[in-house]
């Protein structure tokens, strides 16, 4: 699933592998997903995108945002898998996009579970997107600790660290699969209240924050996820349910795998005891 490390990683592929190419032609859905959202009418979308030269791409959260000339965007949501393929390369038997490039290489969008793939003009009236897009990253110089007390003063007392990592869009792009390592390394239970925080305890949670999503960023993303050229992210996910059944890399106790506010929760009692 698309999070912060990598949509800023596919959005930089795009930008060195793809801008100056013009896409040539685009193949609408040859397996149709019920979870699948698009902007509009899909089959408008070879009208809007073909011919348009691809200038740029950004990341924004859990969004990838490729642009093309004439202010045409494609946009990309969690849970959208894109990958460039080689022009002698087969074609997919099963896609929910497929664009075609001037080089003969093409890119090809697949949903698993649920995702958007979004081509529009000018701006995409969405609150996740737009706030995705306002507000600031953990990869930011503005997200300082000023701005993450912030973020704690507006939260209830009794929220989860969970929740108050993962929900509500506070820190856009940061979801269930990065918050398991940044918990993990801070020392967090995934279900103690903020109330239980002290300042160390905060500090401590906002520069785990700050420097595990850069070390994933600057790694090409986590291991468990694959980027533009179907290759998996240089950062090795430490819990995870390819690692539950491990030893904590830690202590050598146990990992708990448990199902917690829509998704499932990676911990170690000894070194994320809930206070």
């Amino acid at each position: 699933m698309i999070e912060i490390p990598e949509s800023k990683t596919v959005a930089r592929q795009v930008r060195e592998t793809l801008a100056g190419h013009t896409v040539t032609d685009v193949f609408n859905a040859t397996h149709p997903h019920k979870f699948t959202w698009y902007s509009g009418d899909p089959l408008e979308y070879r009208k809007l995108l073909t011919g348009r030269r691809i200038v740029g791409a950004e990341g924004y959260g859990a969004f990838v945002d490729i642009s093309l000339d004439d202010d045409v965007h494609l946009l990309l949501s969690d849970g959208v898998n894109l990958r460039l393929y080689a022009s002698e390369a087969a074609i997919p038997a099963k896609y929910q996009l497929l664009v075609t490039l001037d080089d003969e290489r093409f890119l090809v969008f697949t949903v698993a579970m649920y995702g958007g793939i979004l081509a529009f003009r000018g701006d995409f009236e969405n609150p996740y997107y737009r706030g995705a897009k306002t507000k600031y990253s953990p990869l930011d110089a503005e997200f300082d600790t000023g701005y993450f007390r912030s973020l704690l003063a507006g939260a209830k007392p009794n929220l989860s660290a969970k929740a108050f990592l993962a929900t509500e869009q506070r820190i856009p792009g940061l979801g269930n699969g990065v918050l398991q390592d940044i918990l993990f390394r801070a020392g967090i239970h995934p279900k103690r209240k903020l109330a239980t925080l002290d300042e160390e305890d905060a500090e401590r949670l906002f520069r785990t924050v700050k420097s595990l999503l850069t070390e994933m960023t600057r790694r090409n993303g986590r291991d468990t996820e694959k980027d533009l050229f179907g290759n998996c992210g240089g950062y090795a996910v430490q819990l995870s349910r390819n690692t539950c059944a491990d030893p904590c890399p830690v202590c050598g106790g146990s990992i708990v795998k448990e199902a917690y506010l829509g998704g499932a929760v990676y911990y170690c009692p000894r070194c994320q005891p809930l206070k």
